[in-house]
């Protein structure tokens, strides 16, 4: 069993775990689904929730509570707990209220039911990421209701909506129009804390100190119209759209090492020839199949990607089309800029450059934080504690986070949480978005016992 908590013997302790996994089910069956339209998402429902967790403690007269609702039902809210120091580092809990869809028909269990089942709660953003923001919530009402065990610094609960589309509604909304709110020395987000190598005596743990940035494209296709039973030597624009379609997944962007990278191949414990080979950049793409279920992880993070999503050509089944329309999920590494996204593309469409058009100019660029601050130090004990010899290894997210808002504004911010050896990193992130998304209730002790020992005095 791991080992016990720095705060494990404080009566405030007691029903941490149990209150983090009721109000993780409260959550999950508020269904705040976000599926990319502003009239979804309804996160005010959690809002609420928190509202009536927290009770009477928000009104205590060192504490600022705030209801953001840039749209009806897209609400955030955030609490600030002033602390006795205001030289003292803040700490923002920074999560968010709202999921992706599900389909039920994938699921054995209801995936908003919140149900227990084989030691797990199963439901749409179990993993992504209402544990973590249930945990956010407990130890921050701890805080509220124990002078005793508050930080030093101003500690900074924030439950905010539109993650899971790109923040416009939360995130992005309040530090373009609110900054204020958001403005804290350290935070603490989703995607940390998960196992390398189960089986491991002395397991490399994921630490989250960074993500990548976006630059989604649109790729304008013009062929020849003609009819459709004549197709032979036309110009089908949909079938320009697929040569560059498979152009692009089968010729990807050129691999790059970077510290995150060397961290997290250092935390794998892999024999010595296959680690040299994952890092350099003239093996290591041929070496990426021998990581099993995490080569896809390892090619997203050594690399910008563009992935072809949402094609379309044509309005009638006898017309040849004349038209199409390519989008491109583009994720780049931290340190690359949009100069290095348009030689990407100016390249690989070489072949169709007559035909092609690229539409866009958005850039949201790679971010990360200092590995090495005091509160990555206060992380790596803790979960020395749980798993003694554990070795953190940065990680980046492939993906967005709201963390991405606040690092340009001084913030350092770092993915947390803290799973049981029943859930790898490779199922950990087959989990997210994906169908009997779930998080086992030793995992939820864990994540939030880990937090209360970072956040929370025990001097």
């Amino acid at each position: 069993m791991p080992e016990p908590f720095l705060l494990s013997d404080h009566p405030a302790a007691a029903d941490l775990a149990a209150d983090t996994t009721a109000l993780l089910q409260r959550l999950i069956r508020n269904a705040a689904v976000n599926d990319g339209t502003v009239g979804s998402g309804d996160e005010l429902t959690s809002v609420r929730t928190l509202q009536a967790f927290f009770g009477e403690l928000l009104d205590l007269p060192e504490v600022d509570v705030e209801i953001i609702e840039p749209k009806p039902g897209r609400a955030s809210i955030i609490a600030r707990l002033h602390g006795s120091n205001p030289t003292a580092r803040s700490l923002a809990l920074l999560g968010h209220l709202d999921v992706v869809p599900a389909d039920a028909a994938g699921w054995r269990h209801d995936p908003f039911a919140a149900e227990i089942a084989d030691g797990h709660v199963w439901g749409r953003g179990a993993i992504d990421m209402l544990t973590l923001t249930s945990s956010f919530a407990t130890v921050f009402r701890i805080a509220l209701a124990h002078p005793e065990l508050r930080p030093a610094g101003d500690l900074l609960f924030a439950a905010l909506a539109d993650e899971e589309a790109g923040g416009a509604w939360g995130a992005e909304w309040i530090t373009k129009h609110r900054p204020e709110l958001l403005t804290v020395d350290d935070a603490l987000t989703e995607q940390g804390g998960v196992l390398l190598d189960r089986d491991s005596a002395h397991p490399g743990i994921t630490l989250g100190v960074g993500e990548k940035g976006g630059a989604g494209r649109r790729l304008r296709i013009t062929g020849i119209p003609g009819h459709g039973s004549v197709p032979w030597g036309s110009r089908n624009a949909a079938g320009i759209a697929a040569e560059i379609v498979l152009h692009l997944l089968r010729e990807p962007a050129p691999p790059q090492i970077l510290p995150h990278w060397v961290s997290l191949v250092h935390g794998l414990q892999l024999e010595a020839d296959l680690e040299a080979r994952l890092l350099d950049v003239d093996t290591l793409d041929a070496a990426l199949p021998e990581l099993g279920e995490l080569a896809p992880l390892g090619h997203a993070l050594t690399r910008m990607t563009v992935s072809p999503n949402i094609v379309r050509a044509g309005d009638k089944h006898n017309v040849i089309p004349g038209s199409a329309t390519v989008d491109l999920d583009i994720r780049v590494l931290p340190g690359q800029t949009a100069a290095d996204v348009e030689a990407f593309l100016t390249k690989a469409l070489a072949p169709w450059a007559d035909s092609v058009v690229v539409e866009g100019v958005g850039f949201q660029p790679g971010s990360t934080s200092p590995a090495d601050s005091e509160l990555t130090k206060r992380i790596a004990e803790t979960f020395q504690r749980v798993y003694p010899g554990a070795v953190p290894a940065q990680v980046i997210g492939p993906g967005g986070s709201d963390g991405r808002f606040l690092r340009p504004n001084g913030t350092h911010v770092y993915g947390f949480g803290l799973f049981s050896r029943a859930l790898g990193l490779a199922e950990f992130r087959r989990r997210l978005h994906g169908n009997n998304e779930r998080v086992d209730l030793e995992s939820i002790a864990l994540t939030a016992g880990a937090l209360a020992d970072v956040v929370l005095r025990v001097d």
